[in-house]
């Protein structure tokens, strides 16, 4: 299995037979769980024996295998770490159903595999059904990123799957309420998303659960895991971004990640496990000789729309490049010099441009940029030291 960082589950066509292009190490019904800590072992302190590397992967250059849509910042939840800082009300100037449809088709047409439709709540769109609809009928693999609130127990999971979504993302920030609840700013939301996340297993759709991964919740994260046991095809641990709500504060120590990422990297799960802004949770599967082979990171396989149209690497790093509005997602995405860099290893700086694993890793561009406004800097997030000056 291919071992890729990503924000969705990516299923993706290869001469006619579906293959799992992005899964990470699921190893069904086997138990290693225990919390991570303790220590990162011999790899994490450099000593770093024979691994092998796949470097195959699609052309980034031309299109990315993700793209997600923000497609509204409505959104009744307060979440203390809401990367989009969700507002109770649709803003008016939101892409129309008609820019959306040409988004879509846009996107389609430049050969990516996933598009996504996330938010805020989509479902504060009265056309969400028809904009999923749409997406479907590209032939892309659709996510739907549904907030759970009094919406989505009016049937909208059942309308989302009847219509063709590949996959529904849900949210499980704790296992315990008083995590999540903390997490999601309203008290009864932990208990209300277990249920949503039985709904969807009830309707026989594909669920991806993601977790951000924080200070508050880094000791539940072996209890989360058994909570999703036979209910999630896919868990994405989304290590914290200060972007939006959140706040420096909230992220793990370096060691602390570093333990975290051990910690999965070396578990066995009955589902797929992936992370997002954790690029170097490949350079620690190599450090351990697990398979790796390149991730999808912001600008380099994933691509983000805002909900007015405004293109970015990714929610986490908010770098407005330009807008559909003026011109097609292809250009921006293939043609403007932030993403362009972001796809050059060749351009990286500080440690993370000599480093060994530079191709498999190359760092967080989103933690650079919210530490020290470099998106090409150093990821200060890292504390391996390389050892092989590839400059």
């Amino acid at each position: 299995m291919e071992v890729v960082e990503d924000r969705f589950a990516v299923f993706v066509a290869d001469n006619g037979q579906r293959r799992e292009f992005d899964v990470v190490s699921p190893v069904a019904g086997k138990e290693r769980r225990s919390s991570p800590g303790g220590s990162e072992g011999d790899a994490a302190k450099g000593q770093v024996s024979a691994w092998s590397m796949d470097l195959s992967r699609p052309d980034f250059s031309i299109a990315p295998m993700t793209l997600a849509w923000e497609v509204t910042r409505s959104c009744p939840l307060r979440c203390v770490h809401c990367r989009a800082e969700a507002q109770r009300h649709r803003r008016a100037d939101e892409l129309t159903t008609e820019e959306g449809i040409a988004l879509i088709n846009d996107v389609a047409s430049l050969g990516t595999h996933v598009f996504v439709l996330t938010g805020g709540d989509p479902l504060a769109r009265a056309d969400i059904f028809d904009l999923l609809a749409h997406a479907v009928s590209t032939g892309m693999h659709v996510g739907f990123s549904p907030s759970v609130t009094g919406r989505l127990r009016s049937g909208a999971l059942r309308r989302a799957v009847e219509v063709g979504t590949g996959t529904v993302h849900l949210s499980l920030d704790g296992a315990v309420s008083a995590t999540h609840d903390a997490f999601r700013g309203v008290r009864g939301h932990f208990n209300r998303t277990r249920q949503a996340i039985d709904d969807v297993n009830d309707l026989g759709a594909r669920l991806q659960v993601a977790t951000t991964v924080s200070r508050s919740n880094i000791s539940e994260l072996a209890a989360i895991a058994s909570l999703l046991d036979g209910r999630a095809s896919s868990w994405t641990l989304f290590f914290l971004v200060a972007t939006g709500r959140a706040e420096h504060a909230d992220m793990l120590s370096a060691d602390d990640e570093e333990r975290a990422l051990h910690w999965l990297a070396s578990g066995e799960f009955p589902f797929a496990v992936r992370t997002v802004e954790a690029p170097k949770y490949r350079r620690i599967r190599a450090q351990l000789n697990l398979p790796v082979s390149p991730g999808v990171t912001d600008g380099n396989g994933f691509c983000f729309v805002s909900h007015i149209g405004d293109v970015q690497p990714s929610g986490f790093l908010p770098v407005t490049v330009g807008n559909v509005r003026d011109r097609p997602i292809a250009y921006w995405y293939q043609e403007h010099p932030v993403f362009q860099a972001l796809r050059d290893t060749s351009k990286r700086g500080g440690k993370c441009g000599r480093c060994e694993f530079l191709e498999i890793c190359g760092g967080s561009r989103a933690r650079a940029w919210t530490a020290t406004g470099d998106l090409l800097g150093a990821d200060p997030t890292c504390i391996y030291e390389p050892h092989v000056d590839v400059s």
